[in-house]
């Protein structure tokens, strides 16, 4: 039998976090205790808390999480790095007589984790990497839609390091790899999909408010103490989103209103692209709110 696994997706904003941990207090009462995993791209760094709106101590209220600063930021961690160590995770959890909970809004990390998209194996093109950086991400990304338009579809257009191997991906395939993974993809657990959408006009104004409390909460402060312990501005910049504008902003190259104001947009565009890349998971049971989330996952564990 394949080991069950619940996966609590969805865009940022959407309320996942509160979500995955009252369902894992719950199956903690009933079921004898659960993990959560986090699969989110940045929050795998150390120090990008704020930023990346990482839980908190409190927020935890005492459920083990995984995979939360593992890697340093100055290097890069990839969706291999991710698989790897999320299964690694699984299986402790597994061993511990616990339920794993997969929570996060990286659906490309969520996929390769729990066998929805198998990663091809490319190793990397030095000639035509130096080609492809040569590019600015605007052109980058107009190649991309060409080649692989699915992946350019849920790709943040900015993401040059990202726009940058996924060009590489394709041009080594000849075909889009989004295909050839979900071809070859088999899953390895038993899962259980839940998704949290609360509509557009929910989602635009939850991210308003959160970035004004992130930003009030010391955001700068912390993009200030990563520059100042050694994370470049155009490492800062490749991590995106939010640091990007940060860097930006430090360097002088736009105003605190046009910080703002350029990563509402950038968030909100990331939030429907993780929209697209959820839809294709027909397996998603969409819930309306803890009950229907709870009810679904006790049937699921049950023996």
């Amino acid at each position: 039998m394949k080991s069950k696994v619940i996966a609590v997706v969805g865009p940022t904003s959407s309320g996942k976090t509160a979500l995955s941990v009252w369902l894992a207090k719950q199956i903690q009462k009933g079921f004898g205790g659960a993990e959560i995993i986090s699969a989110d791209s940045r929050q795998v760094y150390k120090g990008l808390n704020l930023g990346t709106g990482k839980v908190t101590k409190k927020e935890k209220a005492g459920i083990p999480h995984h995979l939360l600063d593992v890697a340093s930021p100055k290097r890069v961690f990839s969706a291999s790095d991710f698989k790897k160590l999320g299964e690694k995770a699984i299986a402790k959890i597994i061993k511990n007589g616990h339920v794993p909970v997969v929570v996060g809004g990286t659906g490309l990390y969520a996929d390769v984790l729990l066998g929805r998209i198998v990663l091809p194996e490319v190793p990397p093109n030095a000639k035509l990497r130096a080609q492809l950086e040569k590019l600015s991400a605007k052109q980058l990304f107009a190649r991309l839609q060409k080649k692989d338009p699915e992946r350019a579809a849920n790709i943040e257009p900015g993401h040059k390091r990202r726009l940058v191997r996924a060009l590489e991906i394709a041009s080594a395939l000849g075909r889009s790899p989004s295909k050839l993974g979900a071809m070859q993809a088999e899953e390895k657990y038993d899962v259980l999909w839940l998704g949290l959408n609360p509509g557009m006009e929910k989602l635009q104004k939850n991210i308003k408010l959160r970035l004004r409390a992130r930003l009030k909460a010391g955001m700068l402060a912390e993009a200030k103490r990563l520059h100042k312990g050694g994370l470049s501005y155009k490492r800062m910049e490749a991590l995106g989103l939010e640091y990007r504008g940060l860097a930006r902003f430090l360097q002088g190259k736009i105003s605190k209103v046009g910080m703002e104001l350029e990563l509402n947009r950038a968030i909100t565009h990331y939030a429907k692209r993780q929209l697209r890349w959820y839809k294709r998971n027909p397996n998603i049971h969409w819930v309306n709110g803890k009950a229907e989330a709870l009810q679904l996952s006790k049937k699921f564990i049950a023996p």
